[in-house]
């Protein structure tokens, strides 16, 4: 059997085993410690717009952790993208708060400010005014920022972006991430950089940082012995963690160039095929890291979505459908939702292809070789 190709796999630097090494050499074998201040800096660094940042367990503990601060509590409402993966909308649920969920609009894939609009609206006559609004840059294509924040701006509801898939992409030359009131950022195994495991908070407002980073260490208050007048979270990162997160900012760039040349050489290998088309970014003001290269299959050519999907898995490929609509999963039936059918028809018609910062010239051959035996049928 051919060797297996995966979606988006780790793919380690040069500098990580050296962090790691150092950090096991001076015992900080423990949550905080120097990698995590440094990586917290790396980050601000890289984002810019005087961002601070506290580097946390996951992406989804960081929203958790924005929705507490933004004082979302039982009963209330918050928006959420429903185009993206359930950890956008289950801190909503933790925090026993209702999701209301957003279609997609066709550019970019992201949240509707048409829908996003008629959604606060229609929930301020219910007299329900969202406390929040969770935007999700999905695959790392930015949303329509400028529209979005003008929105949340005129009815004064905080954005959060899930900027979660999206570290490096930029709106209008702005990196993705330092928009809303607070954002988050993911460094899951499969992201464009990884830490393992792990996320960050991120915030022009540095009270909301140092709130996050106190919450995160379990709420201790400053006393001799344990105290705790809230409570807290065992949410922050380690400092082991840290020490790759370290290592991968120093080749973010490349990650970056070299996810961007997957998607360059799948457009030019594949866009001949009728049945296939490309995400592409809207305009110049549009700039993704192209987590992941994906596209949109025409049934009526006479091949499906699904038949590409399993026809790649035969030869020990990895792909995926694109997100299930967060409206559309059980666990959240019966939850408000505005749309018109676009996240259900990207759903039915997208495929995201591999497309790891490791993978090979020969690699994506095969792929590409083997959608297009899938229409030479």
């Amino acid at each position: 059997m051919n060797t297996k190709i995966w979606l988006s796999s780790p793919h380690m630097g040069t500098n990580e085993f050296k962090n790691v090494k150092e950090a096991f050499d001076t015992n900080w074998i423990a949550p905080l410690g120097p990698h995590v201040d440094g990586f917290e800096r790396d980050l601000a660094d890289f984002l810019g717009e005087g961002v601070h940042v506290a580097a946390l367990s996951s992406g989804t503990a960081a929203l958790h952790l924005a929705l507490i601060m933004l004082g979302v509590k039982a009963g209330d409402e918050v928006i959420c993208q429903s185009m993206t993966f359930s950890a956008s909308a289950n801190p909503i649920a933790y925090q026993g708060a209702i999701p209301v969920f957003v279609d997609s609009e066709e550019r970019t894939w992201n949240m509707s400010p048409d829908l996003l609009e008629l959604a606060i609206q229609d929930r301020m006559r219910k007299g329900k005014k969202p406390k929040a609004i969770i935007v999700v840059h999905l695959y790392g294509m930015p949303a329509e920022m400028d529209r979005i924040m003008a929105i949340a701006d005129r009815f004064e509801i905080p954005v959060v972006e899930d900027a979660a898939e999206a570290l490096g992409s930029t709106y209008k030359g702005r990196k993705l991430g330092t928009f809303g009131a607070m954002s988050l950022l993911s460094f899951n195994g499969n992201k464009i950089i990884t830490t393992s495991g792990g996320g960050a908070l991120v915030s022009n407002n540095e009270a909301y940082i140092k709130q996050a980073r106190f919450l995160a260490t379990q709420a201790r208050d400053a006393a001799p012995h344990y105290q705790h007048a809230q409570i807290g979270y065992n949410y922050r990162m380690s400092n082991v963690c840290a020490a790759i997160g370290r290592g991968q900012m120093d080749v973010l760039a490349d990650r970056i160039m070299q996810r961007r040349a997957n998607y360059d050489f799948y457009q030019a290998a594949l866009s001949a095929i009728r049945g296939i088309r490309f995400a592409e970014e809207a305009d110049e003001n549009y700039y993704s890291n192209r987590w992941l290269s994906t596209v949109l299959v025409d049934d009526s050519q006479g091949i499906s979505r699904e038949a590409i999907r399993l026809a790649l898995e035969q030869e020990n490929i990895e792909s995926r459908p694109l997100w299930k609509p967060m409206h559309l999963q059980p666990v959240f039936e019966g939850t408000p939702f505005y749309g018109d059918g676009t996240s259900e028809r990207l759903f039915d018609k997208g495929l995201c292809l591999p497309s790891g910062s490791n993978m090979t010239d020969e690699e994506r051959e095969r792929v590409a070789c083997c959608m297009k035996a899938c229409f030479a049928q």
